[in-house]
């Protein structure tokens, strides 16, 4: 079978190759993989990875084969899945514990976005929580996870102020739910929950606008830049700094199931919006690549794996 893998050199530090397929273990069904969306993380690991790793996290498809038990779903049925390494192949082995049907009328393109940027939205809100008293503020808010947390929170009556780097970035941020819409970190105001994906810097202003008792969560570092702050200005408030890490959060869990199969079921009542602004086969992944990490994909970028 066919995957990409890591490529030191190679344009967009991956290629297609071909590799020996999964073998089918207890507690795993294959998954032959119909698309997977990218994320920033998985990408930018490439310009380090050593020759030949395999990576990728969100995945959606058909089962090819299923193991024993009353939980696997059967062989033929459409699912999405979360693993943390090797999606980005033809065939992948994945627990069933990770994995949910994707309703009819879900495409496998919307559904491959769910789950690092939908898991991430969905538990850092209730972390922090979300309601009409409870302002939220999130960064990087034109992303993947940025676009479903604002859909959420506004879901929950929240007053949502949505970050973003440039003005174009926050195209459509209103209709999703937003009530303000800010290029750059807000120089004032205060918000019970911050979602924080830029790090450096913005990671620093957001400790200076979390309300009393309030939390900034933390779940990424986009800017690649430390942090330094003033700790008095978090515990004066009695504010908390949460880190949050998707695959941890699964791990606590238990698997991510539950919350995949409610993520999907928003996708299908048009209660949830998967903007996917660019779509691609997989062989065209450098150049798809790019135009995430140059902040030119609003929303999710997803490969079809033909």
């Amino acid at each position: 079978m066919r995957a990409l893998v890591a490529a030191p050199g190679a344009p967009g530090e991956a290629e297609l190759r071909e590799v020996a397929e999964p073998e089918l273990t207890p507690g795993h069904v294959l998954v032959r993989v119909k698309a997977v969306s990218l994320n920033r993380g998985e990408v930018r690991v490439l310009a380090t990875a050593p020759e030949g790793w395999r990576p990728g996290w969100d995945l959606a498809g058909v089962v090819e084969r299923s193991g024993p038990g009353p939980t696997a779903p059967p062989e033929g049925a459409r699912v999405v899945g979360v693993v943390s390494e090797g999606a980005w192949a033809e065939l992948v082995a994945v627990p069933i514990h990770h994995l949910a049907p994707i309703p009819d009328k879900v495409t496998v393109a919307a559904a491959s976005t769910l789950p690092v940027a939908g898991l991430t939205a969905y538990r850092t809100l209730l972390i922090g929580g979300a309601s009409p008293d409870w302002p939220v503020l999130v960064t990087g808010a034109a992303g993947g996870v940025g676009r479903f947390a604002v859909q959420l929170a506004a879901h929950d009556g929240a007053d949502v102020t949505a970050v973003v780097g440039r003005p174009e970035r926050g195209e459509g941020l209103l209709e999703l739910g937003a009530s303000a819409v800010s290029v750059g970190m807000p120089a004032s105001g205060e918000h019970h929950t911050i979602l924080e994906s830029a790090g450096g810097r913005s990671l620093a202003a957001a400790l200076g606008l979390v309300a009393p008792y309030g939390v900034v969560i933390s779940y990424g570092n986009s800017s690649g830049e430390t942090t330094t702050f003033d700790v008095r200005t978090l515990y004066r408030r009695s504010g908390r700094l949460h880190g949050f890490y998707v695959f941890s959060e699964i791990e606590r869990l238990g698997g991510a199931t539950a919350d995949l199969m409610m993520l999907a079921e928003l996708l299908a009542d048009g209660r949830l919006e998967a903007e996917v602004s660019l779509e691609a086969d997989w062989s065209e992944a450098p150049a798809a690549f790019a135009a995430l990490m140059d902040r030119r994909v609003r929303g999710k970028a997803v490969l079809h794996v033909s």
